[in-house]
């Protein structure tokens, strides 16, 4: 799509993969924290929005974008934070926050009352397709962030979004597919899913929920006069959704490499008000 994105998005997966050592920084940090359906993920960038440290884990602590587990959403992120603490050598105290588009008022909350309760100020509530944008800097077209339980869309126009819709389809509707068809256990197939050898295997499987996925999106861009889409979020990792997309759209739809780490990097970019260490 873009070697700068490309290279941003290589830098974060090494940074977030790295091992525990010392990470010496001593300037202004911003924190995101993404409590998506399947993976959460804690990423701090620094005065330059670069990444600087972070780490993500399974969990299934939210459901279509819901917090259904607050007390393990709470311990897995306090966890987390400690593990990213321990390699900077200072707290983090604040951190903003994402959510699907559509999801209710009070469940905004809910995923704020989280941070807030693992130790984090709050300082940013922003919906996944807009935080998205804030790293791919798309000025006209539609981000899909297509995460584990939930498939989110947004349309922009001249840089702002105009539009967002979010519907209950994504990754966790492909490993229950292939758990069902290989009569295997859900974190078994999981497993096998996030195993880039395995994609051309599973890939008949899993074809009906990708064109199940951009089903939802022509439906929600119908409307619009959308020429490019762009794929983030963990499921679009797996190999061939991306001309599956653009087979049912008829829209150009591309994906970045690493796309599990865009929205939580657009995220960490809507942490402001950020403080000096």
């Amino acid at each position: 799509m873009n070697p700068e994105l490309d290279a941003l998005l290589a830098q974060t997966e090494r940074v977030l993969r790295a091992p525990a050592e010392r990470v010496p920084y001593h300037g202004a940090y911003r924190v995101g924290v993404d409590l998506g359906t399947a993976y959460t993920v804690l990423v701090v960038l620094d005065e330059n929005d670069q990444p600087l440290a972070g780490t993500y884990r399974f969990a299934n602590v939210v459901r279509d974008g819901l917090v259904v587990d607050f007390i393990g959403a709470i311990d897995l992120l306090r966890e987390l934070k400690s593990q990213v603490e321990a390699r900077l050598g200072f707290e983090l105290t604040h951190a903003a926050t994402g959510y699907p588009p559509g999801v209710p008022r009070a469940e905004v909350r809910a995923t704020a009352n989280v941070v807030l309760a693992a130790g984090f100020e709050c300082r940013g509530e922003v919906d996944e397709p807009t935080a998205a944008n804030a790293v791919l800097q798309i000025q006209d077209g539609a981000v899909v962030d297509v995460g584990g339980g939930t498939t989110g869309i947004a349309i922009v126009r001249d840089g702002r979004v105009i539009y967002t819709a979010d519907e209950a389809t994504g990754g966790t509707h492909f490993t229950l597919v292939i758990a069902g068809a290989l009569n295997l256990e859900f974190d078994a197939a999981e497993q096998l899913k996030v195993n880039p050898r395995e994609h051309a295997r599973l890939y008949p499987l899993v074809r009906p929920v990708m064109e199940k996925v951009g089903t939802i999106v022509r439906r929600h861009i119908f409307d619009h006069a959308v020429e490019t889409i762009y794929l983030v979020g963990g499921t679009a990792n797996f190999a061939g959704i991306a001309p599956v997309i653009e087979e049912v759209t008829g829209v150009r739809t591309l994906a970045p490499t690493q796309p599990l780490f865009v929205t939580p990097l657009g995220i960490a970019m809507h942490d402001r008000d950020a403080v000096d260490k």
